[in-house]
């Protein structure tokens, strides 16, 4: 991994890039499939092994940013995003996605995280960020609203999980002038 910016004293945010390590993917795997495993955050249903993960990475860095964050030597959550959908028309929009490990929720590293990310995701160009989320997910709902994100749609009973129909809300943040600032009060420690 490259070294990104300082966001907190104690955690840091790196970049993947074309040197993504097995343990990187393995941690990254393991973060993600807590998610699928237990909650109907992603819609995915089997776990990802650390080499499909390294896959996705390895695809989505050819023209996006993927961030890690670490404490200490240990990654507690990542972010990125890609396209929003695939036609020419949408090229100034982008989709985000962030997980973090469960230890590390309410602690602010998540908006840490995800401001670097929108940093990333306006310095290459990107004018508008949709956040989309499964519902319900309070803690999302929270991240993306004190970021700046406003809620704008519902997509009524969408996906299916766990047996029953899922609504996804659909969040949007105009970064193109938007002041972006961490919040550097949030506990450094998982």
């Amino acid at each position: 991994m490259r070294e990104g910016s300082i966001i907190r004293r104690g955690t840091k945010v790196t970049y993947v890039h074309e040197t993504v390590t097995a343990e990187d993917a393995e941690r990254i795997a393991a973060i993600y499939n807590w998610y699928i495993l237990n909650t109907i955050i992603t819609f995915e249903t089997d776990v990802v092994s650390p080499e499909e993960m390294t896959k996705r990475i390895k695809e989505k860095i050819i023209k996006y940013d993927w961030l890690v964050g670490e404490a200490g030597q240990e990654v507690i959550g990542y972010a990125y995003y890609g396209p929003f959908r695939p036609r020419a028309a949408y090229h100034y929009t982008a989709e985000s996605t962030i997980y973090l490990a469960q230890k590390c929720m309410g602690r602010g590293l998540g908006r840490a995280l995800y401001v670097q990310l929108l940093e990333s995701v306006r310095s290459r160009g990107f004018r508008e960020i949709m956040g989309v989320i499964a519902l319900p997910n309070p803690q999302s709902i929270a991240l993306h609203r004190a970021i700046g994100f406003a809620e704008v749609g519902v997509l009524k009973r969408v996906g299916y999980k766990f047996g029953r129909y899922i609504d996804v809300g659909l969040w949007q943040l105009s970064i193109a002038n938007l002041r972006l600032q961490a919040d550097q009060t949030a506990s450094c420690s998982c």
